[in-house]
């Protein structure tokens, strides 16, 4: 059984080289800013900040390496015209310079000198309300795979929020998963600190966390050790997203514990399609991801904690490994927006049945549709009182000669 799987996942490993972004023969030099681009292009802002090491090629910017210090760079991306594109995709440079009617292009990048610079490239930049999106990458990402793809959600999802990348030292490579995973650690008191200096700044009124991947592990640690350090997680952090999250099951249980009571909104997109997630998961002991998991049953108890669950699974991705649905399905990505701008995930066109069933929601007139939560008279009661009391901080009393964990 042992020898059987460790093929499957062999195999699994190398279908992900074939056709993960690391792996492919990409143009890599793209931070060599066109002086223009149409009229008819979008543009997409962010501020980035990095635990990277600066690359001594301008043009990729940063490395895969690990740096001593967090950096920062706005960075002003151009999108091609929605006539030439497909919501979802990531149209990239073929060769250089890119043609911007056609191909993501980076119009502008500036180094962060000063608290000061920074504080004006967000006010020029806020909306009315004030609201923050901070993406955390996954595993297998370089700093400019991370910002286009930051860029494309920005702009398919619709939403206004002052787009913020953090992005830590992934190399890119499928086969330096040890190394990304050690990195994501590496990174975590920066990602820390970035959290709470945005909750805490007067213009700030509204955060929300979108991770992706192994950066769902990260954000959630971050969450944790804010959680420690300032007590509580600040209020001004409403929502966090995580997108196929690639958490050890277990281990996600003790992070949102450990997160305190006063937590924000979660809303977990899984599949159980995710075959990046399958090998994580084979590469971990054996032990279940929480994105690749189906969370479903559980949904009406995770609803009473704050956590939402979306399973993905019946979506047709456009990745062959089911793992980006977050932001190349234009399903997904819609329903993302919609989180985005302040509204629920579940809205007037979800209906949850009092029968045996699974409610979903039919999005944009689309034939995919996306199961949001099962009924609670699937559970038994005593199953949910379970789950609920292993969600929740225990009281430290001993029963049975145990303490609760």
């Amino acid at each position: 059984m042992y020898r059987k799987a460790s093929r499957r996942a062999v195999a699994l490993l190398l279908v992900t080289c074939l056709v993960a972004p690391g792996c492919a023969n990409r143009v890599q030099d793209v931070f060599q800013p066109l002086a223009s681009a149409p009229s008819d292009t979008s543009r997409i802002s962010m501020l980035v900040a990095t635990t990277r090491k600066s690359s001594k090629n301008p043009g990729q910017l940063y490395s895969g390496d690990r740096g001593t210090a967090i950096s920062l760079n706005s960075v002003t991306v151009s999108i091609p015209p929605d006539k030439n594109r497909k919501i979802g995709e990531v149209q990239w440079p073929s060769r250089l310079p890119p043609n911007p009617e056609r191909e993501f292009a980076v119009l502008d990048v500036a180094k962060a000198e000063s608290e000061r610079q920074i504080l004006e490239w967000f006010r020029q930049h806020r909306n009315s309300k004030r609201q923050v999106l901070i993406f955390v990458h996954g595993f297998n990402n370089s700093y400019s795979d991370a910002v286009f793809r930051f860029a494309q959600v920005v702009h398919d999802s619709g939403t206004d929020a002052v787009p913020i990348l953090f992005t830590w030292p992934s190399r890119g490579r499928v086969f330096d998963y040890l190394y990304d995973k050690e990195s994501a650690n590496y990174s975590r008191r920066a990602l820390e600190d970035l959290i709470i200096q945005a909750a805490k700044s007067p213009d700030v009124e509204d955060v929300t966390i979108l991770a992706h991947s192994m950066g769902g592990w990260l954000a959630a640690e971050a969450l944790r050790g804010v959680a420690m350090r300032e007590k509580s997680i600040p209020a001004k952090v409403k929502n966090v997203i995580l997108a196929s999250p690639d958490i050890d099951i277990d281990v996600f249980r003790r992070q949102f514990i450990e997160m305190g009571p006063k937590r924000p909104h979660f809303a977990i997109l899984t599949s159980t399609r995710d075959k990046a997630l399958e090998i994580s998961g084979w590469l971990s002991g054996g032990i279940d991801r929480v994105g690749g998991s189906d969370l479903r049953p559980y949904a009406p108890i995770m609803e009473e904690l704050g956590v939402t669950v979306i399973d993905t699974s019946s979506i047709a991705a456009s990745d062959p490994l089911g793992h980006n649905a977050f932001a190349d399905s234009p399903e997904v990505v819609r329903l993302l927006g919609r989180r985005l701008a302040g509204q629920s995930l579940e809205g007037s066109e979800v209906t949850f049945a009092d029968q045996v069933g699974v409610a979903a929601a039919n999005f944009a007139g689309s034939a995919a549709r996306v199961a949001v939560a099962a009924p609670v008279s699937i559970i038994s009661g005593e199953a949910r009182e379970v789950l609920k009391r292993e969600l929740t901080p225990s009281t430290d009393r001993m029963v049975d000669g145990q303490i609760a964990y």
